[in-house]
C-alpha cells in the first residue's frame, strides 16, 4: 500500500491533469462554436455548386472535348486519395478514424489491381498513413501553425491537384474527410471529385426547388464549366477542411470532458484510499500508546 506522501503527490498530480484538460475543454468549446459556423455556412454553398455543376455536366459529359475536371482521364487505373485529418491529437479516436477508412479505401483499391495515390492534408493523417503507405503518399500540406485556414489554402490543394491530372499522374480523385454532422458525430465520408459525379437525369430533375426547372446558359456550358470546375474542386476541399476542423474540436471538447470526469473520479477513489490509510496509521499509533500505558 503507498504511503501518505505517495498518495499525496498522486492527488496533486491529477489534480493538475484536471485543470489542463478543463482548459483545454473550454478552450476547444470557443473555437467549435466558430468553426461550425463556418462549416455550417459553407454547406450550402458547396452543395449548390455540385448540384449546378451536374446541371451542366450533363450536356457536355458525352463531348470528346469535355474537360478533364469533368470527365476525368478516361481511365480508372490510378486513384489520388486526398485525406483531410487534425493537425494535433488529444481528440478521441478523430484522427484515428479517418485514418482507418482511407486505410480499409487503400487496401480495398489495391486488392482490385489499382494504384493509389495518397495526398495528406493535416500531420496526423499522414502520420497514420506512413506506418503502411509511405510509399504511396505523393504530397503532405500541413496547416500547423496558422490560426484560421482560408479558402486560399483549399485553392493552392486544388490547383496542385489539377496539374496533377494535367500531367496524367491520376485517373480518379476521391475527397477522404469527417463529416461534421453535430457535436458528437463525425462520419469518415468518401467523395468523388474527379470524375465528377453527375446524377442521372431523374435525379436532378426531382432536387428541391428543381422540380421541371429548364435553364437556358449564356455564355454557353463548356464556357461556364471552365470557370466553374476549378472553383468547385476548391470549394469542396474547403468544405471537407472546415468539417475537419469543426469535427476535430467537437470530438476534443468531448474527450476533455470526459478526461475531466474520469480525472476527478480517479481524485475522489485517491483520496477516500488517502483517507482510509490515515485513519489506520492513526488507529495503529492509538493502539501502540495505549498499549505502552498498560504495560507501565
Amino acid at each position: 500500500m503507498a504511503n501518505l506522501k505517495e498518495l499525496r503527490g498522486r492527488i496533486n498530480s491529477v489534480k493538475s491533469t484536471r485543470k489542463i484538460t478543463q482548459a483545454m475543454k473550454m478552450v476547444a468549446a470557443a473555437k467549435l462554436r466558430r468553426a461550425q459556423q463556418q462549416a455550417e455556412a459553407a454547406r450550402p454553398y458547396a452543395e449548390r455548386m455540385a448540384r449546378m455543376l451536374a446541371s451542366l455536366g450533363q450536356a457536355v459529359a458525352g463531348n470528346p472535348d469535355a474537360p478533364k475536371l469533368l470527365v476525368g482521364s478516361g481511365g480508372d487505373r490510378t486513384h489520388l486519395l486526398i485525406v483531410v485529418s487534425g493537425e494535433r491529437g488529444l481528440a478521441g479516436a478523430f484522427n484515428t478514424n479517418v485514418g482507418r477508412f482511407a486505410r480499409n479505401r487503400i487496401r480495398e483499391l489495391e486488392a482490385q489491381g489499382k494504384t493509389v495515390k495518397v495526398l495528406a492534408v493535416g500531420r496526423k493523417g499522414a502520420a497514420y498513413l506512413k506506418r503502411e503507405f509511405a510509399s504511396r503518399i505523393v504530397g503532405e500540406v500541413s496547416f500547423q501553425g496558422k490560426k484560421r485556414v482560408g479558402f486560399e489554402e483549399a485553392q493552392e490543394i486544388a490547383t496542385r491537384v489539377t496539374a496533377m491530372l494535367e500531367a496524367g499522374e491520376f485517373d480518379v480523385c476521391t475527397l477522404v474527410f469527417n463529416h461534421f454532422r453535430n457535436v458528437i458525430s463525425q462520419v469518415p465520408t468518401a467523395q468523388q471529385l474527379i470524375p465528377a459525379e453527375l446524377p442521372a437525369a431523374k435525379e436532378a430533375a426531382e432536387a428541391p426547388g428543381e422540380v421541371g426547372a429548364w435553364y437556358e446558359y449564356e455564355p454557353d456550358e463548356a464556357t461556364i464549366l471552365a470557370q466553374i470546375l476549378p472553383k468547385n474542386l476548391a470549394i469542396q476541399i474547403y468544405r471537407a477542411i472546415l468539417d475537419s476542423t469543426a469535427g476535430f474540436y467537437g470530438s476534443q471538447m468531448n474527450a476533455m470532458d470526459n478526461a475531466t470526469r474520469n480525472a476527478g473520479e480517479m481524485i475522489n477513489k485517491l483520496t477516500l484510499t488517502y483517507n482510509r490509510t490515515r485513519q489506520a496509521n492513526i488507529t495503529s499509533e492509538l493502539i501502540e500508546i495505549i498499549s505502552g500505558a498498560e504495560a507501565l
